[in-house]
Order: C-alpha cells, then structure tokens, then sequence
C-alpha cells in the first residue's frame, strides 16, 4: 500500500494549490445522498417536477456537492488534520447528473491555535464542473498538528 506523506502544520505554505482528481455525478449518488440524509425534494428526486423548475432538470443536492469537495481534498496534499472548525459556503450553480467535478484549494492563512501543539489553517476551496465553471465556493478552517509537537 503506497503511503501518502502527510504535511504538518509548519509545512503548509501559503499560497499553495492543490487541484483534485475530477469525480462524475451519478443518479446513483444523488439517491445514496437522500437516503442517508432524508432530502427527497422532488428537485432531487422527480424528473417531471425538476423539468419545471429554472434548472430545467433534477439537481444534485448541494451538500452532496460540499461533501464530495471534502472527500476529493483528503489525499492531495494529506494534512494532520485535528479537527475541522469552521466552514463559510456558497452555492453558484447547479451540479447536475452528468456533471464532472473536482475541487481547487488555495492556503490563504494560517495561525497559531489556542494550544501550542496545533494551528488554524484557512483553505479557499472551489468547486469547478467539467465546463470549467464554479458551482460552489468557500473557506474551510482546519485544525492541524504541528510538527514540533509531535
């Protein structure tokens, strides 16, 4: 099994970019998300209905869209992650069944935690479809090791 290192806090460079691996939306993961968490808007889930709405066609749910951005993010790069604290989010567009997604992320900041063996790191994180356009955007706080703690 390949061992991916992971990056402690004082390792994390500002600036840095990351971009995912890409990921299809499928039926499949639209009706596993419902399931799981009790969404069934007929936007979902009704094709006839979702046909006559602005969409024109069923959505994804758009915390399926921020949970799989979080998920692509775990391996590239991997950090020492101790909790994730905060979260500022914004839906710009449809993520429709079909679509193709991966996520860039940019380290904008980082500072030291209320204990001295972790620090806060923020990550701008965008959701890009395969047309190149922002579906959903936002900043994740995360709570890192530092190295010198360990």
């Amino acid at each position: 099994m390949l061992k991916i290192k992971k990056l402690y806090f004082e390792e994390i460079e500002i600036g840095s970019v990351q971009t995912t691996v890409s990921r299809t939306i499928t039926e499949a993961d639209i009706v596993n998300f419902a399931c799981l968490s009790g969404d069934f808007n007929p936007l979902h889930m009704d094709k006839v209905f979702a046909e006559k709405t602005m969409f024109g066609q069923r959505i994804a749910h758009g915390l399926l869209g921020l949970s799989i951005a979080a998920g692509l993010q775990t391996d590239s790069p991997e950090y020492h992650i101790e909790a994730f604290m905060n979260l500022s989010w914004a839906f710009k567009r449809p993520i429709f069944i079909g679509d193709t997604i991966h996520a860039i992320s940019t380290i904008t900041e980082k500072k030291d935690g209320r204990a001295k063996n972790s620090g806060i790191v923020l990550s701008e994180r965008k959701v890009l479809n395969q047309h190149g356009k922002v579906t959903q955007e936002g900043t994740f706080q995360l709570l890192v090791t530092k190295k010198s703690s360990v």
